[in-house]
């Protein structure tokens, strides 16, 4: 179904660590949360823990990049030459940060009318980082220059998780530990359009499908919540986790939703139907750790690779794993202490972590070209439903096919 051009364990491309400021206590707020990429691969974000963000052009620069290895964003030979290459950029939030995420690059006619029907609100049209902080509030930041944009006001607690749609309408989604998500438009200067509740613990993820129709959200619940994007209503509920659920993905195709739980396994679902496809099972590979202790194995963090081929996931075991969509185990396993969070780069062929010790780590990712098949199925589903699929006049095995039913 695929041809893999890469195939060996992960291996370590860099690890940034942050220097250690004299006016904190190093061992406390440390941890880096959360780590993201911008949309076109054009820059890298790291809450680097004690309320700084860091935020780095990539590809990153040769001294961190073994020999013989690359990391090209499709952005990159321009930005990188000439006087207007991009500086790294250091964002103090004040408060720890705990999520982070980039907005999609808006179209240029959207640019223009924004300048033309706002010229006294601050501009939000360029590309820009949400920051989810502890005291509940979100900032919006300018990357390009680093400037604070907006300042949003609304969650009585820690903001855990931030999800822009990818459509480009600038509509932001926070989850917080006050049980609730709520809705915000940058276009009309960061105005609460809607509150979500339902949610009885601490809502740790948000994920808003490729398509723009359902969020997901996973709270310290064994049950994840799925609601309408389109009316901002609950539309079911999923359970099959035994405790927590920590982390949420969709496939860049909208026809799968992974969870990650406490329970130690994954389960990768259909979101439309609400049926449970199938479910990954993280064991111990370290004889020497005791296996009846499940917490060792506890999920952290879950999400696609951006061709929909693979998964990554990390554990308190200690490892970064790597499963292909159609086995059972994993594929590829990397050493990991303190892993929190996982990346992929938006184009392919590396992983970024982020850990409790505030570090950053950058892994080699499996390189595959998709066959014409994945490619066709990746195409229907981002415009079709399941239940579209199995209304169309085609062969059972193709429905099957097309509905992820093969495994």
């Amino acid at each position: 179904m695929i041809l893999v051009l890469e195939q060996e364990e992960p291996l370590l491309l860099a690890e940034l660590k942050p220097g250690r400021p004299h006016q904190f206590d190093w061992k406390s707020s440390c941890e880096t949360w959360s780590v993201a990429f911008s949309p076109d691969g054009s820059w890298f974000a790291w809450s680097q823990g004690h309320c700084i963000v860091k935020l780095i052009p990539w590809p990153l620069e040769e001294q961190f990049i073994p020999k013989g290895f690359e990391a090209k964003s499709r952005s990159s030979k321009n930005e990188t030459k000439g006087r207007g290459s991009p500086k790294e950029k250091t964002l103090d939030c004040g408060q720890i940060v705990w999520g982070l995420a980039f907005s999609p690059w808006p179209s240029p006619p959207s640019r223009k009318l924004w300048a033309r029907h706002h010229p006294q609100v601050p501009d939000v049209s360029c590309l820009v980082l949400a920051t989810g902080l502890n005291d509940g509030q979100i900032k919006i930041w300018e990357v390009q220059t680093g400037l604070l944009l907006l300042n949003l006001s609304g969650h009585q607690d820690v903001v855990r998780d931030l999800s822009f749609t990818p459509s480009g309408s600038l509509i932001l989604v926070s989850a917080s530990r006050d049980k609730t998500l709520r809705i915000w438009d940058l276009n009309k200067h960061g105005k609460q359009i809607q509150v979500l509740s339902g949610h009885l613990q601490w809502v740790y993820c948000c994920s808003i499908s490729p398509d723009c129709s359902m969020l997901c959200s996973a709270a310290g619940e064994k049950s994840v919540f799925l609601w309408s994007m389109r009316s901002y209503t609950l539309i079911r509920k999923l359970e099959g986790h035994q405790s927590s659920v920590v982390s949420c993905d969709f496939s860049p195709d909208s026809a799968l939703l992974v969870t990650a739980s406490y329970d130690t396994n994954v389960i990768m679902w259909d979101p439309y139907t609400g049926e449970r496809l199938r479910s990954l099972h993280h064991t111990q590979v370290d004889p020497a750790m005791d296996d009846s202790d499940v917490h060792i194995s506890s999920l952290r963090s879950v999400c696609f690779s951006p061709e929909g081929l693979y998964l990554a996931t990390v554990a308190d075991d200690r490892l970064l794993r790597i499963w292909a969509l159609e086995l059972k185990t994993p594929i590829a396993f990397a050493p990991m202490t303190n892993g929190l969070c996982c990346t992929f780069f938006p184009h392919g062929g590396v992983i970024a972590t982020g850990t409790r010790d505030g570090h950053v780590q950058f892994w080699t990712a499996p390189r595959v070209l998709s066959s014409l098949k994945h490619l066709c199925r990746k195409a229907l589903r981002s415009f079709l439903t399941t239940y579209q699929v199995l209304a169309l006049p085609i062969p059972k095995k193709m429905k099957e096919f097309l509905t992820y039913r093969t495994f």
